[in-house]
């Protein structure tokens, strides 16, 4: 099993945009769980990419995923409902990263043909589950387990912060902790 460290690892941000946004659950933690993972990605040196399915129909991404995209990020449009296209496995491929932390709505349509896109080029995507939302809630559980059954690793943003850091006494950190501490747990 592969583990995510800042030399291996990517952050993907999937269609986290403004007319799909209100009919997500728990639409507010997803976003606020996203945006500290962006920023811990930044933290920590990872590459980060976003995608934006049908910008026509479904608008921007919201702003406060825009405002915590760093300068030099990945951010493209797509209308195929995986975000495995051309550019992003150019952008992959030239950041030599294998590990793809994956996050965004909806669990059972864009995120699950992104990660099992990604899988089957030799990728692990790493499901950031309390950043990975639907507007039915009941269809995010059955991707998820469908997901981990073809080899995609389930996680959290908070242990992927603490992943990504290895050990208190690396000088990142301190830095880390405070997005760490942020980080809201979603419903049961």
């Amino acid at each position: 099993m592969q583990r995510l460290t800042p030399d291996n690892a990517c952050l993907l941000v999937i269609d986290l945009q403004e007319r799909l946004m209100p009919t997500i659950a728990n639409a507010e933690a997803i976003t606020e769980n996203t945006a500290l993972l962006m920023s811990a990605a930044a933290h920590f040196g990872l590459p980060i990419a976003l995608s934006e399915h049908y910008l026509r129909g479904l608008g921007p991404t919201v702003a406060a995923i825009t405002q915590a995209l760093p300068a030099g990020s990945c951010r493209f449009e797509k209308t195929r409902f995986s975000a495995v296209l051309p550019q992003l496995e150019a952008w992959l491929s030239g950041h030599g990263r294998s590990n793809v932390m994956v996050c965004g709505v909806e669990a059972h349509v864009c995120v699950l043909q992104t990660a099992l896109d990604l899988r089957a080029a030799g990728r692990t995507p790493f499901l950031m589950t309390d950043a990975i939302s639907a507007g039915q809630a009941q269809q995010i559980a059955p991707a998820l387990r469908r997901l981990e059954l073809c080899g995609c690793v389930p996680s959290g943003c908070l242990s992927a912060m603490y992943e990504l850091a290895g050990d208190a006494s690396n000088p990142l950190f301190k830095g880390m902790l405070a997005l760490a501490k942020a980080i809201r747990p979603l419903p049961a």
